[in-house]
């Protein structure tokens, strides 16, 4: 049995942050230490991102796709402090339960009511 979170935390966040990688450097024309400035990571850590040998493992929807995108925007746009970096990658994660994804993927995973399931909200 694996929880909402373990999963997310396992696959969802790390394919998040490979397509902001991917967003950041190859529509936006970051470097890879410059995503990695942004995105609070190591160098090496965007390169398995943009490389796929993290984070491939999930496709996303077009609809997530493009909250990622918006993200990554707003990452570019201003000066976030750690914390608001923090909750934008929260709002994505959200997105992503929100969209069905989770269940639809990794069958069996159960809520987590310690947490909160995204769907009661």
């Amino acid at each position: 049995m694996k929880t909402t979170c373990e999963v997310m935390v396992q696959k969802v966040l790390p394919a998040i942050r490979a397509e902001l990688s991917r967003v950041l450097i190859f529509e936006h024309g970051c470097t890879q230490q410059d995503v990695a400035e942004i995105l609070e990571l190591s160098r090496a850590a965007v390169s398995q991102y943009v490389s796929e040998k993290r984070g491939a493992e999930v496709d996303f929807s077009m609809e997530t796709q493009g909250e990622i995108r918006r993200f990554a925007a707003v990452l570019l746009d201003k000066e976030l402090s750690s914390q608001e970096k923090i909750q934008g990658m929260c709002n994505v994660c959200k997105f992503v339960q929100k969209s069905g994804w989770l269940y639809k993927n990794a069958p069996g995973v159960e809520s987590c009511s310690i947490c909160g399931d995204i769907d009661s909200e």
